[in-house]
Formats: structure tokens, sequence, C-alpha cells
């Protein structure tokens, strides 16, 4: 993943994210989000770029208390299974070993050996009351969710 760079995400990203986001969503695996939210959230996206050109993105949505989901990760689908998921969450990963706090990450997902993978352990979404509120109360899947929940507990090391 050399040539590979991963950044904040920025207005020009905006129409790859809604695009990918939308595939994604017709296939169930991510929520929809239009262009509105994703401009309103644009500070929670980082976005893996190649050659110039944006190829995936993350956002990671704060709940306080250290306390952070992972959502929306998509790649675009033409290079999907190259590393580039993994590069973003590692990358984000490393950042937040570098506040020195303990940090709780988990997701909600359909893939969750794509998590497993990279450290998170399976759990289950009663112990995030903060999402069940704010997020799942009104989802389309309330009743029928398919998602599992998964968390990695990162012990920031403060360098």
């Amino acid at each position: 993943m050399s040539d590979l760079c991963i950044r904040p995400a920025e207005e020009r990203d905006i129409a790859a994210i809604c695009a990918w986001l939308k595939i994604y969503a017709e296939k169930k695996i991510v929520l929809p989000r239009d262009e509105a939210d994703i401009r309103f959230y644009l500070k929670n996206f980082i976005v893996a770029e190649r050659d110039g050109e944006p190829v995936g993105c993350v956002a990671f949505r704060s709940f306080g208390n250290d306390l952070y989901e992972v959502r929306s990760l998509v790649v675009d689908p033409s290079i999907q299974r190259s590393g580039i998921g993994k590069a973003m969450l590692e990358w984000k990963l490393e950042q937040f070993r570098k506040t020195g706090k303990l940090i709780r990450l988990f997701s909600l997902t359909v893939v969750p050996e794509f998590f497993y993978r990279l450290g998170f352990v399976q759990t289950t979404k009663e112990d995030f009351p903060e999402k069940i509120w704010s997020d799942c109360s009104k989802c389309p899947k309330l009743h029928c969710c398919d998602e599992v929940a998964v968390l990695y507990l990162i012990h920031g090391d403060a360098r």
C-alpha cells in the first residue's frame, strides 16, 4: 500500500463518498446516508487516496466518554479486498493510540470477519446503549437486525 495516502475527508470527496455509500446501502451492507448528512459529518470521515483519487472512506463517530463507532466503511467496489479498508482502520487506530487514553471502538456490521482479522472481538449491542438510543431505535432494521456488534479496546501509548 505504499502508494496509498490516508487523510481527513475534504469537500471534494463528498460525491465519491455518496456514490460508494449508495452502492453498499443498496446491498444492505451499510445504512444509507444522503449528501447533506455526509456534508454535516464530513469531519468524522477519513479517505484513502491512490494516485490522487479517493478510493475508500470510513467515518468515526464519537459518543463521548472515549467511545467511538466505525461507520460507513466502504471501498470503491472495483478494488475491494485490496487492503484499503484495513489500512484506513489501522491508520485511525494509530491516531487513537497516540492520545494515551483507553478508547472503546465498536462497530455494528454484517461482515464481522473483517473486524475479527483486525483484533476486534464479538460483543453485544447492549454494551453500547448510546448507540441504541441514538440510532438503532430509528433504524429500518430495528426488528430484523442482522448486524453483529464488535469491539476493539485501544490502550493509548501517548508517544
